[in-house]
């Protein structure tokens, strides 16, 4: 669709399907039509899909390339928003009632008719325009609309414009020619490792232990609900620093360092919580490791669309379920994963790498989603073992397989690939070699 349609009008059609989700979701009360809800969420996930992919591709690419990071980790920082706000509007007080649930899930609709009115006046993606459209005139007045009319496009253009020439005669690759296409074997490897872990990183185990800690740190039963809003505008406040350090910082250190902090964050968990009952003040370790966690995961790895599983009462699981669900559908996989595909993809396999990585992402947030509750229900605090092996692996991964693509063109991240790849084949076949000349 965002090939076909472009990245402005798919996002245009896109509204339209949150906005009428919404209004049946609205109206099922009136109509005592509980299918009305799941046909209403059901576009609601559509919405999600679409949004997914073509909302970070879109912003990324009207970009320029020195503030690409800080714009791609903006994303976060409003996903991170969008969740605190669920979590404000979700308590009793506002419109986490019997009487008023229903304007809660309604809520949805609003950012979808925000951006169905504003859109409009914004241009065309410059990369769209350019290297498969092939306007480069609607390239530069795209530019110097996003930019400014006094900001010369020419620097950036001429990037595209090599970009385009090397990429001449070569048609948007599928998603089966990305997965059999050897020359990106390594940039489909990162994709894969990032967004999997995104999900299985263990986010979700920690949101939910976070009551139970909550309670075990002496706050009452019933305020716990304001220490979760807590935990959100923890998770504002650690995205938001992310934009200021994230350029001089770079992506592959930001990913690398958060991974393997989230790993030792998680194992201390771990042995906080088998303490917990035998030492009275390991309550309040467990509270800052919580806090620590979300501050890493929301620097580093990603504001990630993720779900509260199940909590412990009906009243809480009504709150997380509706107002996390209804917000958060709407919002994107961020911070420093959720541009990698723009980043360390030429044009042609933009498309694609999205669709890749934001179908796994859904994977894997339907499945923890079905199988979380069993893996609590059978290993309890044990699970964050789990999480700490696919967090150790891919910070390794990253730091052994993955280049900077800080202040990069997609062609030098692309030939950086190659260069790394290729050093280290030639590194094992010599030393293979050797072997077998010992030998």
């Amino acid at each position: 669709m965002a090939t076909l349609f472009g990245r402005k009008k798919t996002l245009l059609l896109n509204n339209v399907v949150a906005i009428c989700g919404a209004v049946l979701m609205l109206l099922s009360k009136m109509a005592l039509s509980f299918e009305m809800i799941m046909v209403g969420r059901f576009l609601c996930g559509i919405n999600a899909g679409v949004g997914l992919t073509v909302h970070t591709l879109y912003l990324l690419e009207c970009a320029p390339k020195r503030l690409r990071g800080m714009v791609g980790v903006s994303v976060a920082s409003f996903v991170s928003f969008g969740k605190f706000t669920g979590q404000l509007l979700g308590i009793s007080e506002l419109l986490g009632t019997e009487e008023r649930w229903i304007w809660l899930l309604g809520v949805s609709g609003v950012a979808g008719l925000l951006q169905l009115l504003t859109l409009p006046f914004l241009p065309e993606s410059p990369r769209y325009l350019l290297l498969e459209r092939a306007d480069k005139d609607g390239c530069e007045m795209a530019l110097r609309r996003l930019w400014g009319a006094k900001n010369d496009p020419k620097p950036e253009m001429e990037e595209m414009l090599a970009e385009h020439a090397a990429l001449k005669g070569v048609k948007i690759h599928r998603v089966m020619d990305l997965i059999f296409d050897i020359s990106v074997r390594w940039q489909l490897l990162t994709i894969i490792v990032t967004f999997i872990t995104l999900q299985l990183c263990g986010i979700n185990a920690v949101y939910l232990y976070s009551f139970d800690v909550f309670q075990a740190a002496g706050i009452p039963k019933e305020n716990v609900r304001y220490a979760a809003i807590g935990t959100g505008l923890c998770e504002i406040s650690a995205s938001l620093a992310c934009v200021l350090f994230i350029e001089s910082t770079g992506k592959r250190v930001l990913l690398f360092r958060g991974y393997l902090l989230m790993a030792a964050a998680l194992a201390l968990l771990t042995v906080t919580l088998y303490l917990q009952a035998s030492v009275t003040w390991m309550p309040y370790c467990s509270l800052v490791l919580i806090l620590i966690y979300i501050v890493v995961f929301s620097t580093g790895p990603g504001t990630s669309t993720h779900s509260r599983p199940y909590t412990r009462s009906v009243s809480d699981r009504c709150v997380c379920s509706s107002v996390v669900s209804t917000l958060s559908i709407l919002s994107f996989t961020a911070a420093v994963t959720s541009p990698l595909p723009a980043e360390i993809f030429t044009q042609s396999y933009k498309p694609s790498a999205f669709a890749v990585g934001c179908t796994l992402n859904w994977v894997g947030l339907f499945l923890v989603g079905m199988l979380f509750p069993l893996i609590v229900k059978h290993l309890d605090y044990f699970c964050f073992l789990i999480f700490f092996a696919f967090c150790f692996f891919s910070g390794i991964f990253v730091w052994f397989s993955v280049p900077e693509t800080k202040n990069k063109t997609v062609l030098e991240i692309t030939e950086d690939f190659k260069k790394m790849h290729q050093k280290r084949s030639q590194q094992s076949k010599l030393y293979l070699d050797e072997i077998q000349t010992k030998l």
